[in-house]
């Protein structure tokens, strides 16, 4: 059972938001401040494996993120007419996923990762048995004392479910009918622009609805100094497909 670090009251449209790998929600908090403040119920699900220590993640599957997202989004959406998803890096992947598996109202992504951009990274499902973990990705933040409380280790298990996730979210973009929204930052040294070309070639037309370029931050831009653009640009275009009418459903896709 994954803790929710916000309880989300019901009668009001939710936002649900998913942090990246190894990261945690230390760097969905501010965001989800943010939705609160604007009129939105907000949930921030602890990933399997994430805010302990790094060893947690070695016997972790990618389905195990992926059920996670998913009881969190039933759980909003058991009490929420609508639920919008936001994530980012990792935690973009796994929305979109969640887009093709449920009723999503809209998705908003920042520097998602649909890619590993590493030449070894095929190989980690075999690497990890000789090498357990390797150095961090945390912390890519321009601002300088912003925080992200990510590992210090990368585990190398973790890195080949990550390739086998990303793998599996990009066969399904075309399967997301949610609109989407992308902010990306000029400079980010974990997710390159591989990641944001597979993204628009996979998604059908008209689903990609704004791009929004973050052009002081890097990987961790909701702690950056881009923060309150991401902020405020995604609870407007929440608050405009609900004033749209869209999203507003009550089965629920179990494709």
């Amino acid at each position: 059972m994954n803790r929710l670090e916000q309880a989300a009251p019901a009668g009001r449209d939710a936002v649900l938001l998913i942090h990246g790998f190894t990261g945690s929600t230390a760097a969905m908090k501010p965001w989800a401040e943010h939705f609160e403040r604007q009129g939105f119920a907000t949930a921030t699900p602890v990933l399997p494996g994430h805010e302990t220590r790094w060893q947690d993640m070695l016997s972790v599957p990618f389905g195990e993120w992926i059920a996670a997202t998913e009881q969190a989004f039933d759980d909003l959406q058991a009490r929420h007419a609508r639920v919008f998803v936001a994530g980012l890096s990792m935690g973009g992947a796994l929305a979109l996923h969640l887009a093709t598996r449920r009723n999503v109202a809209g998705v908003s992504l920042v520097n998602p990762g649909l890619i590993v951009d590493n030449r070894v990274a095929p190989y980690t499902k075999w690497l990890r048995l000789a090498v357990r973990s390797v150095k961090p990705i945390a912390n890519d933040i321009a601002r300088p004392g912003a925080d992200e409380r990510a590992y210090p280790r990368t585990p190398v298990a973790a890195v080949a479910q990550l390739y086998a996730l990303f793998a599996q979210v990009r066969a399904r973009l075309p399967l997301v009918d949610a609109p989407v929204q992308l902010f990306r930052s000029s400079v980010d040294h974990v997710v390159s622009d591989e990641s944001v070309r597979a993204l628009t070639a996979g998604l059908r037309p008209g689903i990609l609805r704004e791009q929004v370029s973050l052009p002081d931050s890097r990987h961790v831009a909701t702690l950056d100094y881009d923060a309150s653009l991401i902020f405020e640009r995604s609870a407007q275009f929440f608050t405009e497909l609900v004033a749209d009418g869209e999203g507003l459903v009550s089965d629920q896709r179990q494709d």
